[in-house]
């Protein structure tokens, strides 16, 4: 059954190659309702990387609403009646003909060679303040060749442990993803990097990984390794709620200026 779903827009610019949150997208559960809204991170965006509002969405302080999925989300999920749809499906661990186009979304992320976008689910924390995401593994090219070999020696439900990086040349804090062995095979998504090293500062040892599944070449190298990472956050922490993903207006007063989609 279907559930109401969450999910962020993110965009990286060409120059710095920073990342930022810039909108977001919630989904009714019977998927008859899409809205979007920018978020705070936009602002930053603008500011330090000159980005310039979405041909889709041209106003960044409206409110969008639409019975249908958006282009701008719906351009990025392979269509059932592609030849290679089932395949496609395997890779995300996905089975059916039926699978939830949101699903797809929420473990692909929608990349496209042809742009800089990136989407992500908002990760839930349950009544028990645990949560659990899948992702594919990040960045596993940029290890060395004895981690490369690693890397291919993966496989189903391995263990692995999640560790913090203060330092990396290129986003100063990352998370990375070891095996048991503590070769380090490559990195979490950064959209996730804050929210995780709360919860490794705050629940040591509760933060688990193993691999889902591993996709061999001709795979797509981005859809190599299918992570699942479980976890609990610290009390009273809501992952995902810092600045840069608050909406640029409250969600409830946009009702009155929305901006219609067809």
């Amino acid at each position: 059954m279907n559930q109401a779903r969450t999910f962020y827009l993110g965009w990286q610019a060409r120059d710095s190659r920073a990342w930022y949150p810039i909108g977001r997208l919630d989904a009714s559960a019977d998927r008859s309702r899409y809205c979007f809204s920018y978020t705070r991170g936009v602002l930053d965006a603008k500011k330090h990387d000159h980005f310039a509002p979405l041909y889709d969405f041209p106003e960044l302080e409206k409110h969008y609403e639409s019975d249908e999925l958006f282009p701008l989300f719906k351009n990025r999920i392979m269509t059932p009646g592609r030849h290679d749809f089932r395949d496609y499906l395997k890779l995300l661990d996905l089975s059916g003909e039926e699978a939830d186009p949101l699903e797809i979304l929420a473990i692909d992320g929608g990349y496209r060679a042809t742009d800089s976008f990136q989407v992500f689910p908002k990760i839930q924390k349950e009544a028990d303040g645990s949560f659990h995401t899948r992702f594919f593994l990040h960045g596993g090219r940029h290890t060395n060749p004895d981690s490369k070999a690693q890397l291919n020696k993966l496989t189903p439900h391995q263990n692995l442990y999640v560790s913090a990086e203060l330092n990396n040349p290129a986003t100063g804090l990352a998370v990375q993803l070891q095996t048991e062995d503590y070769y380090m095979l490559g990195w979490a998504p950064r959209y996730l990097v804050n929210d995780l090293v709360k919860a490794m500062a705050n629940s040591p040892g509760r933060l688990e990984a193993r691999v889902v599944r591993v996709n061999p070449a001709p795979a797509p190298s981005k859809q190599r390794v299918l992570i699942e990472l479980c976890g609990v956050w610290p009390e009273e922490y809501p992952p995902m709620e810092g600045n840069e993903f608050t909406l640029l207006e409250p969600y409830a007063e946009k009702r009155e200026s929305t901006v219609p989609v067809d």
